[in-house]
């Protein structure tokens, strides 16, 4: 079972995709099966990472992995997407170009009793859901260009975000890659201490 079906399964549990009642807090097991599969995606990345002559890592040999925050089931989030029609947006790249994207509508939920606010992309040519941000930590703990996360729709329409699953783009490996800026629209005022954190290239010495 694939981290994104252990996620579905975790929130919606048996119930009926016409069901409109909210999402059941998952039990303890389906928790413990949530954080096995997310430990184990995150090893696997590290092996790709590590092995893979085209991945985003230079220096291979002195890789000592990725860094994350702990699983918290605070950051994940089964909430409504308030759609709009599909307009247009112009992203910045880290490297001066330029993608457009599609904003198709808007979630809201809290961190730490404050509010936050954040849109949802979508590619002209990829049906896969897009959100880059950034957010209080951006900088500090976390990239400083922010990350991305790829909500998911859920049956009966909600759109799951869980933040365990952010993780950094490419360019922060690496300078060779261009990677979309989160639009300012996509900045946090409040901290997303879930995901991946920074990158830090290992001492070879």
């Amino acid at each position: 079972m694939s981290i994104f079906e252990t996620i579905k399964k975790a929130f919606t549990g048996d119930k009926n995709s016409e069901d409109n009642l909210p999402a059941a807090q998952p039990a303890a097991s389906s928790e413990e099966t949530y954080v096995t599969a997310l430990e184990a995606e995150r090893a696997e990345k590290d092996m790709y990472f590590q092995r893979d002559p085209y991945g985003p890592i230079e220096d291979r040999q002195n890789f000592a992995g990725l860094n994350y925050y702990p699983p918290d089931p605070a950051f994940r989030f089964t909430l409504p997407l308030q759609r709009v029609e599909p307009q247009p947006l112009t992203f910045q790249t880290s490297t001066g170009d330029e993608r457009v994207y599609q904003r198709i509508g808007t979630v809201e939920f809290e961190v730490e009793g404050q509010p936050a606010q954040l849109a949802i992309y979508q590619s002209e040519d990829i049906d896969e859901l897009f959100l880059p941000f950034r957010d209080a930590t951006s900088g500090n703990e976390t990239y400083g260009a922010g990350r991305y996360l790829e909500p998911v729709e859920l049956a009966n329409g909600e759109i799951l975000l869980d933040f365990n699953l952010a993780y950094n783009p490419y360019c922060a490996y690496s300078e060779a890659f261009s990677c979309p800026l989160p639009p300012v629209e996509n900045w946090l005022k409040v901290p997303i201490r879930a995901g991946e954190k920074m990158y830090k290239k290992s001492d070879p010495t």
